[in-house]
């Protein structure tokens, strides 16, 4: 007989009974202390190129959350491109993972009916970055969630602290670099546009293209050429991460000084905290993408493990500014802010 077996025999039942107890409790707490996300499978879009600067602060976050749980995370990469991020889609749903998350950029009209399709299969899908409201109508209670911003409204609550921050009045001119064509996506440009106009400033607008959506560096001529033409700028709104982390080598380049124009943009990267602190970017509004990224990963786990609806979370409340750069501009060169 084996030493635990000796062990056992020499045991009172009362006293067996209780080890027994004491092992099925220890397996049980050990069954519910598995990863949530076990045996689970996401495709993740992050919306840029690889290595964009927004993109990677999106994947961070979905990567951080596939560790905490568990979860098989594959990520595809789209350039910005609506077409591009269906195409994804279309490739993620022919691989049939537990759950899919999307950029909403194509808009309802593209994405519903794929979305449909993927929860009659049984595959959840969440929305981050753009809104899709009519297919959140439909399928949040299957689990379909959003976590970002309301594009409309994070258009209009920059350009009015933008308004209160830099003191402009009725006629000062501004430029707003922007998105018009996308879906849901260009309620944020339309959003600076309404704000600026309705406050009384000569508003210009130049359409980011697709080939400066993918590649920012290649906007530095684009905004160098209205620099020349349009002297009397005292503003400029950028609708895009990728560039607003590029307007400190823009400005540079098109020999502007410090602090000469107020500009304002959107999302954190290592260069826009420099920007910052060197006075070429005045206001960012944080969308906080890291938490785009964890939250709709772990949106999928929840819906598909416990069977919760889809929830609708607002990550982009707040302003990054010289006043509290210094603190933030850290966890920037993480990948997290």
């Amino acid at each position: 007989m084996s030493m635990i077996g000796t062990f056992l025999c020499n045991l009172t039942s009362k006293q067996r009974a209780t080890l027994t107890a004491a092992v099925f409790s220890f397996t049980s707490m050990s069954a519910i202390a598995a990863p949530s996300g076990k045996d689970m499978s996401i495709w993740f879009d992050v919306g840029g190129p690889v290595g964009g600067p927004y993109a990677t602060v999106v994947q961070n976050g979905a990567v951080q959350a596939a560790e905490d749980l568990s979860v098989d995370l594959r990520v595809m990469y789209s350039d910005w491109q609506p077409q591009k991020m269906v195409e994804n889609f279309k490739q993620a749903l022919a691989a049939k993972p537990t759950g899919i998350v999307v950029m909403g950029h194509p808009g309802d009209s593209a994405f519903e009916p794929l979305v449909d399709e993927a929860f009659s299969k049984g595959i959840k899908v969440t929305s981050v970055d753009t809104a899709l409201p009519e297919t959140m109508a439909t399928q949040q209670p299957n689990g379909f969630g959003y976590v970002g911003v309301s594009n409309a409204d994070r258009g209009i609550h920059l350009a009015n602290q933008a308004l209160r921050d830099g003191k402009f009045k009725a006629g000062d001119r501004a430029l707003v670099w922007g998105i018009k064509d996308i879906a849901e996506r260009s309620d944020s440009t339309r959003g600076l546009i309404s704000t600026l106009e309705d406050a009384g400033l000569n508003v210009d607008f130049i359409q980011i293209s697709p080939e400066v959506d993918k590649d920012p560096s290649l906007g530095t001529n684009v905004l160098s050429a209205y620099l020349a033409r349009t002297p009397d700028v005292k503003l400029i709104m950028v609708d895009h991460g990728a560039l607003t982390s590029q307007m400190g080598n823009f400005l540079r380049n098109a020999g502007v000084r410090p602090s000469e124009l107020f500009v304002a943009g959107f999302s954190l990267s290592p260069a826009t905290a420099d920007a910052i602190k060197t006075g070429y970017v005045q206001l960012v509004a944080d969308s906080q993408p890291y938490l785009m990224g964890y939250l709709s990963v772990v949106q999928v786990v929840l819906s598909t493990r416990y069977g919760f609806s889809g929830l609708d979370i607002n990550t982009g409340a707040g302003f990054v500014n010289a006043a509290n750069i210094d603190f933030i501009a850290p966890l920037a060169a993480k990948g997290i802010r």
